[in-house]
């Protein structure tokens, strides 16, 4: 059978796409790239914003529109929030809650078409099967934990996904040095509440990243969104060790303490300044970026001021910028003084050119330095002769190189000289 598997939304989902990978290929079964050549395709839905869940109706309606004869299986946030209306979608045969993920592989067997069986090739065919796979990504997202204890006002994502449940660390390095044998050289550790590892079996993140660093070889780690609340002073000291990457995505949501109040977030902006401060000593060139929601309810025009002047004060590289919109379910949908579109599509528009300069500044700081960069595949024809290729530097650093198409090779560590900021591309060159 031929598997086509699909996330949408976080690096979670993405790592769950990757653990189901490894599980069908261990079944027998083939993973493609091509929706349109499955038997089965896997859909992990995303439902942390409205445009999100219409998204994810969208894809799963155009899955079956182009390939009819395939049993489609939807599982994810938006599944599990709507699972009604995704059910009711042509060519959906499975619905599978959140809390059956690690179940899915196994469930795949109530669709009759699909048999599960264990072919002896099993190990040969998993390296070259995940290769596959991941064409494209040399680094691999790995889940070390679902769910969050945490309910901010905004949030529906919390009620998707449940409590909070850490893998346990054998597992994980047991992924990592699987992963590692298939050629990967990044991991990304991914979840829900991240900086809460362990909360539920007797463990914490420092105890995760030190037993990675001590048990496997892994050349990159990288860190996922963290919450900015529950870091520790020993969390910054492993940034003095270059197998773990100096970028930090920090959601701060507002700068307004008023409003951070509202969304029930655990962190005000001063102590947020202090995690920066921190995190920018413990690497000279940590990359700091971060999520904020413009129009919350209440959001006032001094609040937004006030909001928009810490912002600029955090100088952060880039800005992921959500417009508020309500979401059924959450504390905030039902509070007053809701902002109007007009204003909330003003202070994203504000937001973005805020983001371009400081992105802009944040790249010209780089030029001139020399990057740990992990080169991709993937690979563009500039001409005959030249290929333009894509990486990735340390702090997570868009960079690219033009050189003989010959010599473009994939899943490749270099140390090279940043030469220059790329406009057009919004891109680092060397």
């Amino acid at each position: 059978m031929k598997v086509f598997l699909k996330a949408l939304g976080c690096r979670l989902n993405e790592a769950e796409l990757s653990a189901w990978a490894e599980e069908y290929i261990q079944q027998g079964h083939d993973i493609t790239q091509d929706e349109n050549d499955a038997n089965l395709i896997v859909f992990n839905s995303c439902s942390v914003t409205q445009q999100a869940d219409k998204k994810s109706r969208q894809l799963l309606k155009r899955y079956n529109r182009n390939n009819p004869n395939a049993k489609i299986i939807a599982t994810g946030c938006s599944s599990t929030l709507n699972h009604q209306t995704i059910s009711a979608i042509n060519g959906v045969s499975l619905v599978v809650d959140n809390k059956q993920k690690d179940d899915l592989v196994a469930l795949s067997s109530k669709l009759q078409t699909i048999p599960i069986t264990v072919t002896p090739l099993v190990k040969e065919k998993a390296t070259a099967q995940h290769q596959l796979f991941s064409r494209g990504r040399e680094r691999a997202f790995i889940k070390v934990q679902d769910g969050c204890r945490y309910r901010c006002t905004f949030c529906i994502v919390t009620v998707a996904r449940g409590e909070e449940k850490s893998k346990p660390i054998r597992k994980i390095i047991e992924e990592i040095t699987l992963l590692q044998t298939q050629g990967i050289k990044e991991v990304v550790l991914t979840g829900v509440h991240l900086g809460g590892y362990g909360s539920d079996i007797d463990s914490n993140l420092d105890q995760l990243i030190q037993a990675i660093l001590d048990k496997t070889s892994a050349e990159r780690i990288r860190l996922g969104s963290l919450e900015p609340w529950e870091l520790t002073p020993l969390f910054f000291d492993f940034f003095k060790n270059p197998r773990i990457m100096p970028h930090l995505h920090l959601p701060l949501q507002s700068g307004s303490d008023a409003i951070l109040r509202k969304m029930a977030r655990r962190c005000k902006t001063d102590e947020f300044l202090e995690l920066i401060t921190l995190a920018k000593n413990a690497h000279p060139d940590m990359n700091i970026t971060t999520d904020i929601i413009v129009g919350f309810p209440g959001e006032t025009e001094a609040l937004w001021q006030e909001s928009l002047k810490f912002i600029k004060q955090c100088s952060f590289s880039h800005i992921h910028i959500f417009s508020y919109s309500k979401r059924d379910g959450t504390k905030a949908a039902n509070l007053p003084n809701q902002v109007e579109t007009p204003d909330k599509k003003q202070r994203h528009q504000i937001l973005q050119a805020l983001t371009k300069t400081t992105n802009q500044h944040y790249l010209n700081s780089q030029i001139g330095k020399t990057a740990h960069i992990l080169w991709e595949s993937k690979t563009e024809a500039i001409n005959d002769k030249i290929s333009r290729q894509w990486g990735y530097t340390s702090n997570y650093l868009r960079v690219v190189r033009d050189l003989p198409q010959k010599q473009a090779l994939s899943n490749e560590i270099t140390h090279q000289e940043i030469k220059s900021f790329e406009t057009e591309i919004n891109c680092i060159k060397v």
